[in-house]
C-alpha cells in the first residue's frame, strides 16, 4: 500500500502506472494508521507542490514505523540547507535535481537518497540494468550548481517568505477596515484570495514547523486569486516574472496551475522566486495587481 497526499501531479502519474503494474493499493495521506502494515510506504512531499505548505515529517514517521512501514519524503521544494529529513525520521528522501539542486534551468536530474546501505546497493544495481545515470555533461553542470546552492536557496527562500508576508499583510489589512480600502491593500483585496506559504502557517511555528524549517520556509508559494480569469491574464502583466510550469532557477517564475495540472483550484497561481531582489519582485506584482483591476474597471472582460 502507498499512502499519499495531494502534491505534484508527475508523482500521481507514476503512481497509477505502478498500481496497473502490481495491483497495489493506494490511501489517502491521512488515513487511518491501522490501514497501514509491514512494508507499506507514506509518500510525504513537503513544502508540497503547488502551494509551498508544509507537513511535520516526524509526525508522518511516527505513523509509518508504528506500523512498519517507510517513509519517502520528497523535499524537491526544501533542498539541503532548508530541511533535512533524515534527522527527522525519513527512510528515504528524493529530490527533483533539476529544480533546486540544478539551480539554471539547463539540466535534468532525479535524486533517490537512502541511510541503508543494502537499499542503496539496490538501487545502484537497478540503475545500472535500467541505465538512468546523469550524462557527462549533466554531471559537470550539476556539480557547477551545488557550489552555489546554499547561497541560492537561501536567498530564494528569504525573498519566497518577504513576498508572501506583505501580501498576506496587504489582505489582513483590507480585511480590517470598514469595508471601504483604497491604495494598495484595496487592489490587493479585489485580485487576491488567499496566499499559501510555509512562512503563514503560523499555528505550526512554536511546535514543530520552526524545528524542521529552520532557516526558511521554501522558494515557492502561490496565491488564489478571486477568479479564474484574474489567473489567467495576471502573468501577461508581470515584467519580471516569466509564465512558465518549471522552478528552481535563479530567475522567477509566475503560473497560472491549471495550465498543466487539471487537479488543483483553476484560480491557483504558483510563484517560484529566483534570485532578483525581492522588493523589485513586489513592485512587480503590484503593478501588475494594478493593471489587472484597471482592465477590469474598463469593462475588458
Amino acid at each position: 500500500k502507498i499512502s499519499i497526499g495531494n502534491g505534484y501531479h508527475g508523482s500521481h502519474g507514476v503512481l497509477s502506472l505502478y498500481q496497473k503494474l502490481t495491483g497495489a493499493a493506494i490511501l489517502p495521506l491521512e488515513c487511518d494508521a491501522q490501514e497501514l502494515g509491514k512494508g507499506d510506504v507514506i509518500h510525504l512531499e513537503t513544502p508540497v507542490n503547488p502551494t509551498g505548505e508544509a507537513f511535520s515529517i516526524r509526525r508522518f514517521a511516527e505513523k509509518a514505523h508504528n506500523r512498519g512501514a517507510y517513509l519517502l519524503v520528497d523535499s524537491t521544494f526544501a533542498p539541503p540547507g532548508l530541511q533535512e529529513p533524515f534527522s527527522l525520521g525519513a527512510d528515504l528522501v528524493m529530490h527533483s535535481g533539476t529544480k533546486y539542486l540544478g539551480g539554471h534551468s539547463d539540466l535534468l536530474c532525479g535524486v533517490l537518497a537512502s541511510r541503508n546501505q543494502e537499499w542503496e546497493r539496490g538501487l545502484r544495481e537497478e540503475r545500472t540494468f535500467l541505465g538512468s545515470v546523469l550524462g557527462n555533461m549533466e554531471g559537470w553542470l550539476g556539480v557547477r550548481s551545488l557550489r552555489t546552492l546554499g547561497l541560492r536557496v537561501q536567498r530564494q527562500s528569504e525573498s519566497a517568505g518577504r513576498l508572501a508576508g506583505w501580501l498576506e499583510g496587504l489582505l489582513v489589512k483590507g480585511r480590517t477596515g470598514d469595508g471601504h480600502v483604497d491604495g494598495d491593500e484595496g487592489l490587493v483585496q479585489r485580485a487576491v484570495e488567499k496566499v499559501h506559504h510555509a512562512s503563514l502557517q503560523h499555528q505550526d511555528m512554536e511546535g514543530w514547523l520552526r524545528e524542521q524549517m529552520p532557516n526558511g520556509f521554501g522558494p515557492v508559494f502561490a496565491v488564489t486569486m478571486k477568479s479564474e480569469m484574474f489567473a489567467r491574464r495576471l502573468p501577461s502583466k508581470c515584467e519580471l516574472y516569466q509564465h512558465a510550469t518549471s522552478l528552481g532557477g535563479v530567475e522567477s517564475l509566475i503560473e497560472w496551475r491549471a495550465m498543466s495540472d487539471d487537479t488543483v483550484d483553476r484560480r491557483l497561481m504558483r510563484v517560484s522566486v529566483g534570485v532578483e531582489q525581492w522588493e523589485d519582485l513586489r513592485d512587480d506584482l503590484m503593478e501588475a495587481f494594478r493593471a489587472l483591476i484597471e482592465e477590469v474597471d474598463r469593462g475588458e472582460d
